[in-house]
This record gives C-alpha cells, sequence and structure tokens, in this order.
C-alpha cells in the first residue's frame, strides 16, 4: 500500500503577487502539476485570498473586528483556494480538502481518526489538501481551552500556525521529508544580505541540532507580514520536525517541489547527519 512521506506546507505570500494584490497562478500551477499520491499539502491563504476576493467586489476592506474579519475573510477565500488548486493538480488524481483544528491533534483518538484518512488518500491515488479552519474558529474559546489543557499538564498543539500544523501532520505520519514554501529562498543570517542565506543546519544528535537551530534564531527579525510569527517560528517548528525523524526544506514557492528535494536549487535544509547537496 502507498504510504504518504512528504509533507509540503506554503504560506499566504508565497501564493500572492504582493505588488499587484492579486493571485499568483503561476505558483498555483507549478505547486499543483508537482503534487502525487503520497504528498500531503499544507496550505494558508484562504484569509488573505478571501481578503483580495473582498476588496475586489466591493472595492473596500472589511472594518470590523481584526479576528472576526479574518473568519469572514476565510470563509470566502476557502472555496477560492481549493478551487484553484483544484484547477492545476492533474486530472486523474483526487483532491480532498481535510479542515482541521487544535483539538483534532490534542485529542488521541481524532489524531488517529487524521491519520488513517491521510495513509488512505495515498494508497486510493487521492491529494489532502489541509488548513486550518478559520471560518469556525473562535479565539476566545480557542485560548480557554489551550489554558485548560495546559493547567492539566498535557502537551497542547496549537496549529494556528501552518508551519507548527504541518510539523505535526510529519510526525503523524513519520514523514521522511518537509518542505516549508516561502516567498524567499530560506533562513538568512541577515535578510537584508541574500548571501547569508544558510544553506545547511545539520548535527549528529539532537541535542546538537538544538543548539544550532537556537544560535541562528538569534539572528532572525521580522516577518513578511502583520500577524506572521516570521522565521523564528518557522525554525522552532522546523526542528520539531527533525527532532521526530523528519528532514526539513525552507525554500522559496517558485521552485518546482524535486528541485528542492534534489538540492538544485537556493534553500535552506535541516535534518541530521546531512551533507552538502544530499536530502536523504
Amino acid at each position: 500500500m502507498a504510504m504518504p512521506d512528504l509533507v509540503i506546507k506554503i504560506g499566504s505570500m508565497a501564493l500572492i503577487q504582493k505588488e499587484d494584490n492579486a493571485i499568483d497562478y503561476n505558483i498555483f500551477q507549478r505547486l499543483g502539476m508537482a503534487l502525487r499520491p503520497g504528498m500531503i499539502l499544507v496550505t494558508s491563504g484562504a484569509t488573505e485570498i478571501g481578503r483580495l476576493d473582498y476588496i475586489q467586489r466591493t472595492g473596500k476592506e472589511l472594518s470590523g473586528l481584526t479576528e472576526q474579519d479574518k473568519v469572514d475573510y476565510s470563509a470566502e477565500g476557502q472555496a477560492i483556494l481549493m478551487n484553484t488548486y483544484r484547477s492545476f493538480i492533474r486530472p486523474e488524481y483526487g483532491v480532498r480538502q481535510v479542515l482541521v483544528e487544535h483539538n483534532h491533534f490534542n485529542d488521541p483518538q481524532r489524531r488517529e481518526h487524521i491519520r488513517r484518512l491521510l495513509e488512505r488518500s495515498a494508497a486510493q491515488g487521492t491529494i489532502p489538501i489541509i488548513n486550518y479552519n478559520d471560518p469556525v474558529n473562535d479565539e476566545e474559546v480557542r485560548k480557554l481551552e489551550l489554558a485548560s489543557r495546559r493547567a492539566q499538564g498535557a502537551e497542547v498543539v496549537e496549529c494556528v500556525d501552518n508551519d507548527e500544523t504541518a510539523a505535526v501532520v510529519a510526525h503523524l505520519i513519520s514523514a521522511k521529508n518537509m518542505i516549508l514554501l516561502t516567498s524567499t529562498e530560506g533562513i538568512y543570517l541577515d535578510r537584508n544580505n541574500p548571501s547569508t542565506l544558510v544553506k545547511l543546519v545539520t548535527g549528529q544528535t539532537i541535542e546538537e541540532m538544538r543548539q544550532k537551530v537556537a544560535e541562528l534564531m538569534g539572528h532572525c527579525n521580522g516577518a513578511s507580514r502583520s500577524g506572521a510569527n516570521g522565521a523564528r517560528a518557522k525554525l522552532a517548528f522546523a526542528l520539531r520536525a527533525v527532532e521526530h525523524g523528519t528532514n526539513v526544506i525552507i525554500g522559496h514557492a517558485s521552485h518546482h517541489i524535486d528541485d528542492l528535494l534534489m538540492g538544485k536549487v537556493p534553500c535552506t535544509r535541516l535534518g541530521l547527519n546531512l551533507t552538502e547537496g544530499e536530502q536523504k
């Protein structure tokens, strides 16, 4: 039976032509044509695409509470997001939308339910596309639920950041590789200097990896958009995946998936016992 072995996550800003406030269909096409059964896509973008759609239709943005507006934009953008992916994924492959919330991964039975769904999808020749279920998310209720779990000493998964969702999914299916697609080539020592791209973060032990990632996080400041957690959070979630045996690639969404996996293009790779130009 075919098994899922690659998790791909793409961020909102990688799907948008920021200067034109428009969807970047070239990115959707390149990614959609590369997807095949055995791959799992974790996608952001519903909120931003919903916002752009609302502006195009009304000529203005919503003016309510920030969190409420995000929910409303997400509900509008989710259908557009999935329809756009479907337009470019090869017609012989089925596409399955999987909307998740934090409690799905904090509950063992629900987590196992998702794992089995993802495994069946690979075996049945379909591609799961995962996103956080923002339209039904109540921020205050979520915070109370998570606080209650922390007070009980339980491990907590939030999944509001899709980098975290991707890391959790990679652990769930024991993925060999995880690719985080962004609007940059990877992680930089100085984000204003492209020559400082960090190409490889590796070590012989998990503790060595933790030390190297902690040092690298000290160079990371800022984010691509308001509300984003930036490179520091991306590294933290990448490390979580590495701790569970998954190799991680952080690279530009304009690159082909196979080129990123084979190390043919600039990117940042993290994993135990990796060498230059090699992705296990």
